[in-house]
């Protein structure tokens, strides 16, 4: 079995929780990255990715609704859309707020865990809110791997306490540095 995506959700403090965690991601990982970051909806410049991308060798790139998913790409949910995962692409969606959030973690993971079930490995760091949490529910349960940022690690907790409080069994809880190098042993581990 292998993995189809690696679905990242992160609120306050994101910025530098992304940094810190794509720069330590090997860039022959082969499984794309999809990242919710919570920003405002007027923020429609390419600061976030052109600041992202300092950090990786893989591409990062804001989604278009339609985009094909591949390996060697992190993709960004674009300001004030929702992102969602269907059968080998992305669809953006500007449906109502989810946990006061456009785009909506808990959107991304729920749509992740639909389409590739146990292929999905789900992420929660720093955070503000719950959004995320319910999201990662469902990756659990259709098998997929879970991962949150062990909360004193994190510049606001909130979202991966209630990421650890949501999910029953969360597969691994561990410091912000130590995240890439499980996504790399997990993606590696299935034998490339």
């Amino acid at each position: 079995m292998s993995f189809k995506i690696i679905v990242v959700g992160t609120s306050l403090g994101g910025l530098l929780a992304l940094k810190k965690m794509l720069e330590n991601i090997p860039e022959d990982i082969g499984v794309p990255i999809a990242i919710v970051q919570h920003r405002h909806p007027d923020s429609r410049d390419t600061t976030l990715r052109d600041f992202l991308q300092q950090y990786t060798a893989l591409s990062v790139r804001e989604v278009e609704d339609k985009d094909k998913i591949q390996p060697g790409y992190v993709y960004l949910t674009p300001a004030d859309y929702h992102l969602l995962v269907e059968p080998g692409h992305f669809a953006l969606s500007i449906d109502k707020p989810v946990c006061y959030a456009r785009p909506s973690i808990d959107v991304l993971f729920e749509s992740a865990a639909d389409v590739y079930g146990k292929q999905v490995i789900g992420v929660i760091l720093t955070g503000a809110n719950e959004d995320g949490s319910r999201g990662l529910q469902a990756i659990k349960v259709r098998g997929g791997i879970t991962i949150v940022q062990e909360p004193t690690t994190a510049e606001c907790a909130v979202m991966p306490k209630a990421a650890i409080a949501a999910v029953t069994c969360v597969d691994w809880i561990l410091p912000l540095e130590e995240i890439a190098l499980v996504l790399a042993k997990l993606c590696d581990s299935i034998g490339k």
